[in-house]
């Protein structure tokens, strides 16, 4: 079974940081662009980072920019979470692209990402 798993999801203080993971099973995330992507209650998915193929290349939402990391090894992606702040709680999801594109960063929601994974909460709150 084709599908991806995020995990590191927590009850965090405002201040603290996070750090999640996504991985994949029954399939290479090699070939796949991966972007993170939230939901807040009541509120559309948005998207956090994203990182291509070839790792070197990323983009971050403004809300995010100088506190979250995004980077990727062979078998997994990562979001390092800085300086939590209330308004990051959330479900945070990963999602994989498939493409030949070694520099295509999703960063938007859109019917090109394949594989969604079930998401993992993350809470900020003191």
């Amino acid at each position: 079974q084709l599908q991806l798993a995020e995990s590191g999801g927590g009850l965090v203080q405002p201040g603290g940081s996070l750090r999640l993971s996504c991985a994949a099973s029954g399939f290479n995330l090699d070939n796949y662009a991966i972007g993170w992507f939230r939901q807040a209650p009541g509120k559309e998915r948005e998207g956090v980072s994203c990182i291509s193929r070839s790792g070197t290349r990323f983009n971050y939402g403004d809300s995010v920019k100088g506190r979250f990391t995004i980077s990727r090894d062979n078998a997994k992606v990562y979001l390092e979470m800085n300086t939590l702040k209330p308004e990051d709680t959330g479900v945070y999801y990963c999602a994989a692209e498939r493409t030949t594109n070694w520099f295509l960063c999703p960063s938007t929601v859109h019917s090109g990402l394949e594989y969604w994974g079930k998401g993992t909460l993350v809470t900020v709150s003191s």
